[in-house]
């Protein structure tokens, strides 16, 4: 039961140390993916696969949520 966690967790540590930026919510989403996938029939890289994409869905939706609101304010003018 560990070693699939422990491996996905490694893998997805590795592939986000290369593209930090690109990974923002990917990780934290593919490890609750991952566990899910894994309790949920052991399907722990698929959960993990679709949590990652879940996660950045979610980070770039609070990014632009987070610029209209300051370009709302007047704070993205110079």
């Amino acid at each position: 039961m560990k070693s699939p966690l422990l491996t996905v967790t490694a893998a997805l540590l590795m592939f986000g140390a290369n593209s930090a930026a690109n990974a923002k919510g990917c990780i934290k989403g593919a490890i609750v993916g991952g566990v899910a996938g894994h309790y949920a029939g052991h399907h722990g890289m698929l959960g993990a696969a679709a949590g990652c994409l879940y996660g950045r869905h979610r980070a770039n939706e609070q990014d632009r949520q987070q610029q209209q609101q300051s370009q709302a304010n007047g704070q993205g003018r110079l």
